[in-house]
């Protein structure tokens, strides 16, 4: 029986082929059209949601699951059609289709070739993010997450800017190297366990069983220590975390505009969704071992991103840059092991998902009209395209952290829940330290806004500056919308969100819990 999981994968995938045989001059309007039926069927799903708790947990209760056997590797191993839904993937598939089709509109104006194929990429990409985040087999879900490489490597080597061939290279050649990686650490793992199937939740129950026994010689404390390096640098490298960031720079850079909307809104996900997954839900042992250490790395990343962005003159590198520093904050809340820290870094997931792709696609409008991003080269946009520019204004104040806004909520959570860790060595000094980062974003955020958007009008490049098209305008405006609802209403997906994180937190998730509530009205 055709379930709602396997019925949103099939008009996803389905509507990606009919795009790519439709002429180009309907492409883009098919397109959006068939993209809101997956959003659509997102909120349906979301509106009837009835999981609970965690779904690598034993305490969990799945939504929308479907778990058959798919394929028998003889007599040891089953690979399972096994997906389903939990309170940390629920938010996640929402935030996809939103984006998804927000991009797609986006794309009517600077998409002039090939429409078919790209609108179609676009689509199976959208079908391949959903597989990951619905996926609860291990063989399954990396089916999905190497299909995700695939059309963002041929949207980038073909719709991008001059130098599109060496950003899809390293692009693709960063994240499958980090894809090996992390695979060889994980079927370590799966072999040194009495387990007959790649089930995610049976694994994870084995794993913090004890289970574990020796393989090759090696010891199980070692071989959990080696795994667990393994998947992290695998997922370091999506998240990106500084030192392997610099495939993410060029590839937004290059990347068409709707591209960069789905890579920072959606991508950089996978990264911190499979490191709670696997790394801190699977081995939380080893996470708490190495909590200062993997700290240090969130800290660095948030400042040196902040860093780096506030150096640039592109804006559309200012935004990649900040991203950086935004994943860190994910990683500190991972970390914490509290309630709030993990809850705080799922929603900042969902929270920079939006106000990226909202950055992203502002700059994209402004560049399809003045023909460059450079901040040098633009001044007092704002006169000319006045709606585009306040929702820039509105998204940049968002990713400060204004209140009643949902930047601000993630990381109030976040730091509330990193602050209050007992996992965490000296953790008011990490949090102090990270929170610092907000001050860097301040300043190249109001920077290039003043410099680009304000004083007397100037550009570099002989174009006329016009007011954005309406289908230009319009996902703007909703992706402002909701980043002000969640920022109003966090409880919207926090409810979700902590009842499936709030058996992982194994230290201080209570003590935050009424702090959040009073401050925040909601959620706890």
């Amino acid at each position: 029986m055709v379930g709602a999981v396997e019925a949103l994968l099939a008009v996803t995938a389905l509507s990606a082929v009919l795009v790519m045989l439709a002429p180009n001059r309907v492409a883009g309007k098919l397109a959006f059209g068939l993209s809101l039926l997956p959003l659509a069927g997102s909120l349906l799903m979301y509106e009837g949601f009835d999981g609970s708790g965690n779904a690598l947990l034993e305490s969990g209760t799945l939504a929308f699951e479907t778990n058959e056997t798919w394929i028998q590797l003889g007599d040891i191993y089953a690979l399972n059609w096994h997906v389903g839904l939990d309170g940390i993937s629920m938010p996640l598939v929402v935030l996809t289709t939103i984006l998804t089709s927000a991009a797609i509109l986006s794309a009517w104006t600077p998409i002039d070739e090939r429409q078919s194929q790209f609108y179609g990429l676009m689509l199976f990409m959208e079908a391949s993010l959903l597989g990951v985040f619905v996926a609860l087999d291990f063989f399954l879900w990396f089916v999905f997450w190497e299909f995700v490489l695939v059309p963002m490597y041929v949207i980038i080597g073909v719709w991008g800017g001059p130098r599109r061939r060496y950003a899809a290279i390293k692009f693709f050649v960063y994240t499958n190297i980090a894809s090996l990686v992390m695979f060889i650490g994980f079927a370590a793992l799966v072999f040194a366990l009495p387990v007959t199937s790649f089930d995610l939740p049976l694994i994870a129950q084995s794993l913090r069983a004890g289970e574990l026994g020796s393989l090759a010689g090696i010891g199980p404390e070692t071989l959990k220590g080696l795994a667990f390096l393994a998947l992290f640098a695998g997922f370091a490298v999506k998240v990106p975390l500084v030192p392997v960031h610099t495939w993410l720079p060029d590839a937004h850079v290059e990347a068409p505009t709707p591209a960069s909307v789905m890579l920072a809104g959606v991508m950089l996900k996978m990264g911190t969704y499979a490191l709670l997954r696997f790394n801190f839900t699977m081995l939380p042992d080893v996470a708490a071992e190495h909590a200062e250490l993997i700290a240090i790395f969130a800290v660095v990343s948030v400042i040196y991103g902040a860093m780096l962005a506030l150096a640039q003159s592109d804006l559309k590198r200012i935004v990649a840059y900040s991203s950086i520093s935004s994943m860190g904050y994910v990683i500190l809340g991972l970390v914490a092991y509290t309630t709030y820290g993990l809850g705080g870094a799922t929603f900042q997931m969902i929270s920079h998902g939006f106000i990226s792709g909202l950055m992203f696609m502002c700059v994209g409008v402004i560049y399809n009209t003045a023909h460059t991003r450079m901040v040098g080269d633009l001044s007092g946009v704002a006169d000319r395209m006045p709606v585009t520019a306040a929702v820039f204004v509105a998204a940049a104040f968002g990713y400060m952290g204004l209140p009643l806004m949902s930047g601000f909520a993630a990381e109030f959570f976040v730091f509330l829940g990193a602050f209050h860790s007992t996992v965490l060595g000296s953790a008011p000094l990490f949090t102090a330290a990270a929170m610092f980062g907000i001050v860097i974003v301040a300043g190249y955020l109001l920077y290039a806004m003043q410099r680009s958007l304000f004083g007397p009008f100037f550009t570099a490049e002989d174009y006329e500056i016009t007011p954005a098209a309406a289908h230009d305008v319009v996902p703007l405006v909703v992706l402002l919308l909701a980043v002000i609802a969640l920022g109003t209403a966090p409880e919207l997906f926090y409810d979700q969100i902590q009842g499936a994180v709030v058996n992982l937190a194994e230290n201080g998730g209570g003590e935050a819990a009424g702090h959040a509530a009073a401050l925040l009205g909601g959620g706890a």
